[in-house]
């Protein structure tokens, strides 16, 4: 069968190419600690889930607009408006079968082919995917240890050209766990401006910051109108299967979206959306205890990698992901995380999966318990200790 030409330009995520070796080794009979996949390892609230089956006892299970159904919408512009500190109107709101198609349909709808788009590296591998994928031109700006993998604002402004269209953040970060400050999202915002760009600012980590308070570019002067913001139920909820997500953005963006959406998949079903509106609505309580335990986990898990000889870890500010520095050893990140999985039984990803500013590193998902980061250090020193330079 002849297929697309463009097909070969989209990418994939290797957490779940990672997450199929390590199952494959499960069903050998090995015993393998789990800390590749980025997902709450907790039960969705029960309020959530008592919520959608409620909907679905109502008949909740019909087509409904591509956008999403009022309720959800006015409920993401209410908490959106609280949380992030900006205005925002119902029609400014979409809905969408998890996060991710934000980032597909925001690009799809706002960058041409030969427009550039900075991205920051290390980072979501499904950028630079998507941008190659419409024949635009992924720009990667480095993020550095030393800069506590946050962009350097200045790299970022050398990186804009006359093609530049969009520049993607996305804070707290996915592989890094950074943060960036409220200076940097000014800086950038100011470089939008000055260039004429749109921000994409992902943000799905949001009520996962356990140092410093959780800002939005989007609510700077000017910025509004020039930001998709994204953010969705996935990980503040334990809702990744749940597959519901949302996108704020101009009326005019909003209403391209799901015009996307109606050409692809229809719309988000009904009963989940119905579940979206009792997570923002209802009880926290649930939300909260969870994301305290990912932070006492953070200092279990950062504690035991700078135990490691040879490796050492800074302190993620947001997210469950470390990124420790492995430049300490003899061999490459992507053969070190081969190993740990192969003769340590712990699957972790290489630095280089988020792209090639992740050279020299590692990221570990601490979405497991206390007791199994522990165990997963435990195994990874004899592995580790081996390549130490």
């Amino acid at each position: 069968m002849h297929l697309a030409q463009r097909m070969e330009r989209l990418g994939t995520e290797t957490a779940f190419e990672v997450l199929a070796k390590a199952k494959a080794l499960e069903a050998q009979g090995r015993d393998i600690i789990h800390l590749e996949i980025g997902e709450p390892d907790f039960d969705t609230p029960k309020n959530i889930s008592e919520a959608a089956y409620k909907a679905l006892l109502d008949g909740q299970t019909h087509y409904c607009p591509s956008g999403g159904i009022p309720e959800l919408k006015e409920a993401v512009a209410e908490y959106i408006s609280t949380s992030r500190g900006f205005p925002v109107d119902p029609d400014e709101v979409v809905i969408t079968p998890g996060a991710k198609p934000i980032i597909f349909f925001g690009i799809l709808a706002c960058v041409d082919e030969g427009d550039e788009v900075i991205w920051p590296d290390p980072g979501f591998p499904i950028y630079p995917s998507v941008i190659d994928f419409v024949d635009a031109k992924p720009v990667s700006v480095v993020l550095r240890e030393e800069n506590e993998f946050r962009f350097d604002v200045d790299e970022l402004a050398a990186a804009i050209t006359p093609k530049t269209r969009m520049i993607i953040i996305n804070s707290p970060q996915n592989p890094t766990g950074s943060a960036l400050t409220h200076d940097d999202l000014v800086r950038i915002a100011e470089l939008a401006i000055k260039h004429d760009l749109i921000v994409m600012s992902d943000e799905p980590y949001c009520n996962m910051q356990y140092e410093g308070e959780h800002s939005s570019i989007a609510a700077l002067d000017g910025m509004k109108e020039r930001t998709i913001l994204i953010d969705g139920f996935s990980k503040t909820y334990a809702m990744t299967g749940w597959r519901l997500g949302y996108g704020v953005a101009t009326t005019e963006l909003a209403a391209k979206i799901a015009q996307l959406v109606t050409n692809s998949c229809s719309c988000t079903p009904t009963f989940i959306q119905h579940a979206g509106i009792e997570a923002l609505r209802g009880p926290q309580d649930e939300s909260q205890k969870m994301v305290a335990e990912f932070k006492r986990r953070r200092d279990v898990v950062v504690e035991g990698l700078n135990s490691l000889p040879g490796m050492s870890c800074i302190e993620p500010k947001g997210a469950f992901y470390a990124f420790p520095n492995a430049t300490g050893y003899n061999i490459d990140c992507r053969e070190l995380a081969a190993k740990i999985l192969d003769d340590g039984g712990v699957a972790v990803l290489s630095g280089t999966a988020f792209g090639d500013g992740g050279e020299g590193y590692l990221r570990l998902s601490y979405a497991n318990s206390v007791e199994n980061i522990r165990s997963a250090i435990a195994r990874m020193k004899p592995v580790v200790e081996q390549y130490v330079a």
